[in-house]
């Protein structure tokens, strides 16, 4: 166990950590955009979801930090294509092509990130459709954008109180040094890649999840707390449970981005159901907490606890929908 004290101390840098950070300044966007999700086009998911005939139309877009961009381009470019596939498949979706958007002092200095842009999209067989480039700027930036399509939407805003919270993460990687991403794709083969992905539309349509979200650079903590806010509900994480890595430390994986994660929302009776088709993958899973009614998330090790966020008082995103939970 863990403690209250290391509770509180690991509370307190996941409250000053620079990715959960990242996530609030989402809220000044949303608030001078008017954007909720009461918006035509509800916001705070992982893509935009527009109803189309007789499923969704999905749009998912990631920039990238310039100082990832200029130390690792290629693997920059390798994931403007990854995180957006995780994207479409938190929402129950199958992608159907990228585009891109690259800014570089050169052509040899665009190279790396053309190259890891296509070699992503050649390992999850997803076609380049267009895009913009400008060679003559003073340092790399990147954009990646992808549209997808859902039968069966899972969404950010469907979590209820009693619902079960479950990670699934695949911890066949290792550390892209120095930065936090648990790096697992890259040398896996592609059929079990795009395998991999299959399992959240298929959980979609067969109705067992009810919500789920991809986890990104706020780690499995902030990215569970963005999924509680919109859907205006609490949370509680035994960090004990969270699958991990050996020799891992906690403090560091609570701020990981990993390759393939995904946090979930279930009811009790279809945990079970979940956590073994991701075993099937040879992705760990495991139900890590639950979610609540007081609007508040907290992580325990299963006999302390410790609030890391109350939006009663301050929200993250700023993008929950202005009517009450049912």
């Amino acid at each position: 166990m863990l403690g209250a004290l290391a509770l509180d101390r690991i509370a307190g840098d996941l409250r000053a950590s620079r990715a959960l950070a990242g996530k609030r300044d989402i809220a000044v966007v949303a608030a001078r955009l008017s954007l909720s999700a009461d918006s035509v086009v509800p916001v705070g998911d992982d893509c935009a979801a527009i109803p189309d005939g007789d499923g969704y139309l999905l749009f998912a877009i990631e920039g990238f930090m310039n100082e990832f961009v200029e130390r690792d381009p290629w693997f920059a470019g390798w994931c403007g294509v990854m995180v957006n596939l995780s994207d479409v498949a938190a929402m129950g979706g199958r992608p159907i092509g990228v585009v891109d958007a690259i800014w570089a002092a050169g052509d040899a200095a665009a190279m790396p990130l053309l190259d890891g842009i296509r070699a992503a999209a050649e390992t999850y067989n997803v076609p380049i459709v267009g895009g913009h480039t400008n060679t003559r700027t003073d340092r790399s930036q990147l954009s990646v954008a992808i549209v997808g399509r859902a039968k069966h939407l899972l969404t950010s805003f469907d979590a209820k109180p009693a619902e079960r919270l479950i990670a699934a993460i695949d911890l066949r990687g290792r550390y892209r040094e120095p930065f936090a991403n648990w790096e697992a794709a890259t040398d896996a083969p592609p059929a079990r890649l795009k395998g991999d992905l299959e399992v959240l539309p298929s959980l979609a349509e067969a109705d067992l999840a009810v919500a789920a979200k991809d986890i990104s650079q706020g780690g499995v903590v902030g990215t569970t707390m963005m999924l509680a806010e919109c859907s205006r509900v609490g949370a509680v994480i035994d960090v004990a449970r969270l699958p991990k890595p050996p020799g891992t430390p906690l403090e560091r994986w609570l701020v990981t981005f990993p390759s393939y994660g995904f946090v979930m929302a279930a009811r009790p009776q279809n945990v079970e159901a979940i956590i073994g088709q991701f075993a099937v993958r040879g992705i760990a899973a495991a139900e890590i907490g639950e979610f609540t009614n007081d609007h508040r998330v907290t992580i325990s090790d299963g006999t302390a606890s410790e609030v890391i966020w109350d939006f009663t008082r301050e929200p993250l995103l700023g993008c929950a929908s202005a009517e009450a939970s049912a």
